[in-house]
């Protein structure tokens, strides 16, 4: 066990954009895979909770195959009933993964159907609003 300020764990800052990051190094079993842990923060509407949950029941298999092609590993979404939404994804780096989604036009319609269940300025898509946290404490 040891705490997320040792300079062994490699924890780094991420410049990202509007919700709140956790950046750290992730591992596993079998050793290092060199891979950023990164937790964000969004708010969902409250009035589309139920449609936003059902959305991604169905997240279109094109999207998901360039999450995983642009580096996004073990990803995560979790929702409070008061629309906190908690994301989690481990990446090799997160800036290049944002941006290789960018770059992707089904991320673009993604993007762009699902930009009304934030609360978020007119016009943003969610994944362009994250901004870094430090992460304060990791236990393998």
């Amino acid at each position: 066990m040891r705490a997320s300020g040792d300079k062994q764990v490699g924890r780094r800052a991420l410049i990202a954009g509007g919700a709140t990051l956790v950046a750290g190094r992730a591992g596993s079993a079998l050793g290092s895979t060199n891979l950023t842990r990164v937790c964000f923060l969004l708010q969902v509407k409250k009035d589309r909770l139920e449609e936003y949950k059902k959305r991604h029941k169905s997240v279109w298999p094109e999207m998901l195959q360039a999450l995983r092609e642009t580096g996004w590993h073990n990803y995560s979404l979790f929702l409070r009933d008061d629309g906190l939404l908690v994301g989690y994804v481990e990446t090799p780096d997160f800036e290049k993964a944002r941006t290789g989604m960018a770059a992707r036009e089904v991320n673009k319609r993604w993007q762009d159907q699902m930009a009304g269940f934030f609360e978020i300025p007119n016009g943003a898509h969610a994944d362009d609003q994250m901004r870094p946290l430090p992460e304060v404490f990791h236990l393998d």
